[in-house]
């Protein structure tokens, strides 16, 4: 037998191979449900994961990302993604298209605040949707594991002499709320995280609260904290995080992304309210 002389046609093996990978996908999500005696397993709630949205491009990319990740870590598991504006699909839309099933939705903001507790169960009633809404994902250990990871990533030591972290110290920049709750919310994160690092950690906000960024570093800069990183408490790219970002006046975090702690709280979030009565409000959970 003598080869071809015509070289193989790379798009269409790319083609075949993405073609496979789908029904070896679909494969295993069909045999998930079936247990070993035969039997269909019932289908678990659907997990919606609730972004905010933003006009950054890169904001849309990385909730996609954190939803594959989701998903590679609970196979069969109905996992969708929801706005509440300026990205698609909105969050009512992916309601709509889950009909008559029943859905957990796992707010993707970092403390309680008006989104959590008016926008989020407003746009579930509107579409008479069976939904829980589970707590936002902060503050928790596994939202600290990623900060910390983040600020690693911008060029943190992990070891310090005594000298460099006395001089050292992190602004926590998050969005900010009216709310008191997300204000309680976003202190503990920063204890939790200064705990961590074994420096001081000071909240401060985008809109809404204060003390801004720039406000906060000058405070740490006048007690003789010359070295301040800013960590970025946002769940994806956006006008707030970049924002943030430009007023570290050492280094800066990226946002929280698909980092795997994340996409661990996101689940964990989701067996909480399926352990939660539906007659009671989701409560916060430090572990």
């Amino acid at each position: 037998m003598t080869a071809s002389n015509h070289p193989r046609d790379e798009s269409t093996l790319d083609s075949t191979a993405h073609l496979m990978d789908r029904i070896s996908s679909q494969l295993a999500d069909q045999l998930s449900l079936v247990s070993l005696n035969g039997t269909r397993r019932p289908v678990p709630p659907a997990l919606v994961l609730v972004a905010h949205g933003s006009r950054d491009p890169r904001a849309l990319s990385t909730v996609r990302a954190l939803v594959a990740r989701v998903r590679d870590l609970r196979p069969g598991l109905p996992v969708h993604l929801g706005h509440i504006e300026l990205n698609e699909p909105r969050l009512p839309d992916t309601l709509t298209q889950l009909a008559t099933a029943e859905a957990v939705l796992v707010p993707l903001l970092l403390a309680r605040g008006y989104h959590v507790k008016q926008d989020i169960p407003e746009m579930a009633a509107k579409a008479r949707a069976r939904t829980r809404v589970a707590a936002p994902l902060g503050p928790h250990p596994l939202l600290v594991e990623t900060l910390y990871d983040r600020l690693v990533e911008a060029g943190w030591r992990t070891r310090m002499d005594t000298q460099t972290r006395r001089a050292s110290a992190v602004v926590l920049a998050a969005a900010g709320s009216r709310d008191p709750e997300s204000k309680l919310d976003t202190h503990r994160t920063a204890q939790l995280l200064a705990d961590r690092l074994g420096v001081p950690v000071v909240p401060a906000y985008a809109s809404a609260a204060t003390p801004t960024v720039s406000e906060a570093v000058r405070a740490l800069t006048a007690r003789g904290r010359h070295r301040v990183a800013v960590a970025s408490c946002f769940t994806a790219p956006g006008r707030f995080a970049t924002q943030c970002a430009e007023e570290a006046p050492w280094i800066a975090s990226t946002p929280l992304g698909a980092h795997p702690a994340m996409a661990r709280l996101v689940l964990h979030r989701y067996d909480q309210a399926l352990a939660t009565p539906v007659a009671t409000k989701p409560e916060l959970a430090s572990a």
